[in-house]
């Protein structure tokens, strides 16, 4: 039987483990789908010595760019995004790394998305945020980041005024603030400045409706959330994971 898994820290809130065994029963895949908990990304070469039948593993907060440098081969759209959620284990052992969390997230914007959505606020910096802002470059949409930290190229939260919210009318949520099970939680962006020409993206799947979803429904702002992302980059790694070298 195949094994596949996740690695984070603190998941059991992830859907991947649900989704892929709920897939492999309803497909008749011999496979099963485990969560793997690191509290240290240090520990990855003790969880390979100890779990060598596994084929593949999902990547998710906080481990997407510490991961890198435990692996043999990097795909080159992942070298370039400089974040991985996707490793491929060959049978000779070799480690690869791949990022279809950009596939996910271009493939669930694309309804969504409007002419003038011209315009991102990226928040957080995470491996999440890179692979979004890679997605919404080739989608021709211009990119600024907002994080806690000041630096030359990117907003911190208070620096966020109604102008610069009537120009940037695209918001994706890459932190985990609203997840499962502190859902009270939300970026603090002025959520007072938003209007029906915004769309507010939370990557965030648990609970399907975040408080920053809800504070942008408040305001008659379109909202999603990560689901459709999460099965989209999901069946990425599936094909993946089963294709040939």
């Amino acid at each position: 039987m195949k094994i596949f898994g996740l690695i984070g820290k603190n998941i059991d809130y992830s859907f991947s483990k649900t989704y892929f065994n709920q897939k492999f029963s309803s497909e008749k895949i011999e496979a099963i789908y485990k969560n793997f908990d690191l509290s240290e990304i240090t520990e990855f070469p003790k969880l390979l010595r100890d779990n060598p039948d596994i084929n593949g593993f999902n990547v998710t907060i906080p481990y997407k760019e510490a991961i890198i440098p435990f692996l043999d081969e990097i795909d080159a759209t992942a070298k370039e995004i400089g974040a991985v959620n996707t490793i491929k284990i060959k049978p000779d052992g070799t480690l690869i790394g791949y990022n279809t969390d950009f596939f996910g997230f271009s493939e669930a914007l694309k309804p969504y998305l409007k002419p003038h959505h011209t315009k991102a606020l990226i928040l957080g910096t995470g491996g999440a945020s890179k692979a979004v802002s890679y997605a919404l470059k080739k989608l021709g949409v211009l990119t600024t980041y907002v994080s806690r930290n000041k630096s030359s190229h990117n907003f911190i939260y208070s620096e966020l005024t109604p102008a610069i919210l009537e120009e940037y009318t695209l918001i994706i949520n890459c932190t985990p603030l609203g997840t499962f099970p502190n859902i009270e939680q939300y970026p603090p962006i002025p959520t007072q400045f938003l209007t029906p020409k915004h769309l507010v993206f939370d990557l965030i799947y648990n609970p399907s409706h975040t408080n920053l979803m809800k504070l942008a429904l408040n305001q008659n702002a379109e909202v999603t959330n990560g689901l459709a992302m999460l099965e989209s980059q999901a069946e990425k790694a599936w094909k993946i994971w089963n294709q040939k070298f």
